[in-house]
């Protein structure tokens, strides 16, 4: 099958990578967004599909309008691309999505970091029709996985790309039939300042599921006596008495904080401007113990 792929983030450029490798695809065009300021410096950078599309030696154009030139192909893979695609694009011929999540649970921007920021232990890799309505075209294959304690946003992806990728080029092939979706639709919005900032009133299982959900590309933030850190790997752990949230202290290795139930161990983190480090030798760079966190 001619595929033209449609994809920008870092989560697309594993599929792209990935789906180059199946039997029976050739990609014969790949669109993705154009380069854009990133970084402290804001210097212009391809994304990341662009990338390793350029690194696989495929025809690459990046457009803010996929949907007005259609590239010419048998079908669509669409893959984390950040538009939302129109006629004549859509209804030209079929475009298969590769959607990380147990739809109809979690459809938009953000599912996999939803799923880990709530709790959830069970998530999928699902491949649906693109329709106009958000995420919502019949589901041609969907393989469930649960979400470990201890797995990340990472870690969730890798593992949607490993058993997606395999669906998505059987819908490619044409060997699949669409079925409608079912069950409770949620909605994973993108992720804003106010999700990254950490609420320390909040029960400790939920500050480190906020943790694990913008780790390891995002991060979760908070201020140590008026330091602005980002916090990019934790655990929970039992409080002491009467502790007021917020209260720091250093615990080993760990930089231990209270929160509304229990406490957190920041294992890992990283100042404003500077690399990530292990959180204890953050503190053993400081002047004076921890006190607060904010």
């Amino acid at each position: 099958m001619r595929v033209a792929f449609f994809g920008t983030s870092a989560f697309g450029a594993g599929a792209l990578e990935r789906l180059a490798r199946e039997d029976g695809i050739e990609i014969v065009r790949v669109v993705t967004q154009p380069d854009r300021p990133a970084g402290r410096g804001r210097r212009s950078a391809s994304p990341p599909v662009a990338v390793t599309a350029t690194a696989l030696g495929l025809p690459l154009t990046q457009t803010e309008r996929a949907s007005a030139d259609p590239p010419a192909a048998d079908v669509g893979a669409v893959v984390a691309f950040g538009q939302m695609l129109r006629p004549p694009l859509l209804g030209g011929y079929s475009l298969f999505n590769l959607h990380p999540s147990l739809l109809p649970r979690w459809r938009g921007a953000a599912p996999i970091e939803r799923a880990v920021m709530a709790g959830d232990t069970e998530t999928a890799a699902a491949v649906i029709d693109l329709v106009a309505e958000l995420d919502a075209g019949p589901v041609h294959g969907l393989e469930r996985f649960p979400i470990g304690p201890q797995d990340d946003a990472g870690a969730v992806a890798e593992r949607a790309l490993t058993l997606g990728v395999p669906l998505l080029a059987e819908a490619l092939r044409g060997h699949t039939t669409g079925r409608e979706q079912v069950g409770e639709t949620t909605y994973a919005a993108r992720i804003g300042p106010d999700d990254r900032r950490i609420d320390w009133a909040r029960p400790a299982g939920r500050i480190v599921d906020q943790v694990r959900g913008l780790s390891p590309h995002i991060g979760a933030r908070t201020d140590l006596d008026g330091v602005a850190l980002t916090v990019w790997r934790a655990q929970a752990v039992p409080a002491a008495a009467a502790a007021v949230p917020g209260a720091a202290t250093a615990a080993g290795p760990a930089l231990r904080i209270a929160c509304g139930e229990g406490a957190v161990e920041v294992l890992d983190l990283q100042p404003a401007g500077k690399r990530r480090m292990a959180a204890g030798e953050y503190l053993r760079g400081l002047r004076t113990p921890p006190a607060r966190a904010s």
